[in-house]
C-alpha cells in the first residue's frame, strides 16, 4: 500500500512538473532597455516574480529598431509560445499583423490597445496619477514655474503632460509651464544625457519642479535636478530612492501587476482577451509616498492629495484624457 501511494505521489509530481515545463512564454520589451529603472523595468519586475514562483524562464527580447518588433513577434509565434507579452505602444502595428496571422497564439499588450480576439490589452489612466503629482508640484513650487520632459511627442506622452498641467492648475491657476520632448526617434527613450540637457535648460529658466516621462532618458532628468538642487517627479515605477530629497514623488503604473497577472492567468488557463484600463480606483496608477519623500511632503499636502484622489475616483473631479480629446482644454469650478 505504501509503495502504491509513493508511486502515485511521484506520478503526480512528475505530471505537475511536466505541466509547468510545457508552459512557454516570452517578453518583448519596448525601446529603452529592460533595466531602464522605469517603464520596461516595471514590466520586468512582474515577469521576474512569475519566474521566481514557477521556475519558468522567459525568452526575452529588447527592441533596438522598429523593424525588430514584427520580426521577434513572428519568430516567437512560430515557436508556439503559450503567451507573448508585448510591451509598449510602439509595437501596436506589428502586433496587429502578427496576431491576425497566428490566431491560436495569445498575446498580452501592455500600455496600449489592440482589439483582436487573441489579444489582451492593458492600458492605464495616466492622466489621473499625473493630476495628483501635478497638484503636489504646484504645492511645492516657489517660482510658480513647472516643467515636463517627455520622450517622443506622441499622444500617450501628451496624456502625462496634460494630466500634470490639470493637477497643478487645480491648485494654482498662475503656474507657468515649460515642456520639452527628448526627440522623435527610438533613441529618445534611451538618452540620459539629452534628459539632463533639457532639464538644465528648464532650470535655467526658473523651473523648480520637473515631471519626466521618458523611460531611461528620465534618469538624466532626475540626476540634473538633484545636481541643481531642485525637485523632480519620476514615472512608471517608484523612483523616489534614486535621489532622496530631490525626487518629490513618482507617478507609478502597476506594470508589474499587469505582467504578472497575465502570465499567471495564462498558465492557469484563465487568461482572457479584451481590454482593461486601470486607474486610481484599481490602484493601477498612484503617486508614490514612502520614507524617501516623506520629509518633502507635509501632512496638509498629503491630506489634500488624498481628498483629490477620492474626488477623482467618485467623479467630482473630471480629468481630461488627452488621448480621448486630442486636446488639453480644461477648466475647474471649485
Amino acid at each position: 500500500m505504501m509503495r502504491l501511494l509513493s508511486t502515485v505521489l511521484v506520478f503526480i509530481a512528475f505530471a505537475l512538473h511536466l505541466s509547468a515545463a510545457d508552459f512557454q512564454y516570452a517578453v518583448i520589451y519596448d525601446f529603452g532597455k529592460k533595466f531602464d529603472r522605469s517603464f520596461n523595468e516595471g514590466v520586468y519586475r512582474g515577469v521576474k516574480k512569475f519566474q521566481d514562483e514557477t521556475g519558468l524562464k522567459p525568452k526575452e527580447f529588447e527592441l533596438v529598431t522598429e523593424s525588430q518588433s514584427e520580426q521577434f513577434l513572428r519568430q516567437l509565434a512560430r515557436k508556439k509560445m503559450d503567451m507573448i507579452v508585448v510591451v509598449g505602444f510602439s509595437q501596436v502595428s506589428s502586433l496587429k499583423k502578427v496576431a491576425v496571422e497566428f490566431p491560436e497564439i495569445n498575446f498580452t499588450l501592455i500600455d496600449a490597445n489592440v482589439d483582436l480576439p487573441n489579444v489582451q490589452s492593458v492600458a492605464f489612466k495616466e492622466e489621473e496619477g499625473s493630476f495628483l503629482v501635478g497638484a503636489l508640484a504646484a504645492m511645492k513650487t516657489k517660482t510658480n514655474k513647472l516643467g515636463f520632459i517627455g520622450g517622443v511627442d506622441v499622444p500617450l506622452i501628451r496624456k502625462f503632460d496634460c494630466g500634470f498641467k490639470q493637477g497643478a492648475s487645480y491648485v494654482n491657476s498662475n503656474i507657468e509651464f515649460y515642456q520639452n520632448m527628448a526627440g522623435d526617434t527610438p533613441d529618445a527613450w534611451n538618452n540620459p544625457a539629452k534628459g539632463s540637457e533639457l532639464a538644465i535648460s528648464q532650470i535655467d529658466r526658473g523651473v523648480d519642479v520637473i515631471y519626466t516621462a521618458a523611460a531611461k532618458t528620465s534618469s538624466g532628468v532626475l540626476q540634473a535636478a538633484a545636481d541643481k538642487q531642485i525637485l523632480a517627479i519620476g514615472v512608471d515605477v517608484n523612483q523616489n530612492y534614486l535621489h532622496p530629497g530631490y525626487v518629490l514623488s513618482s507617478m507609478v503604473k502597476a506594470l508589474d501587476v499587469a505582467a504578472y497577472n497575465a502570465l499567471t492567468d495564462a498558465k492557469a488557463g484563465k487568461w482572457t482577451a479584451g481590454q482593461k484600463k486601470l486607474g486610481l480606483k484599481d490602484r493601477g496608477v498612484y503617486w508614490a509616498y514612502d520614507d524617501y519623500n516623506k520629509p518633502l511632503i507635509t501632512k496638509e499636502m498629503k491630506s489634500n492629495l488624498d481628498a483629490m484622489e477620492k474626488d477623482i475616483i467618485n467623479g467630482k473631479i473630471k480629468v481630461v484624457d488627452y488621448m480621448q480629446t486630442n486636446s488639453c482644454e480644461f477648466s475647474f469650478k471649485k
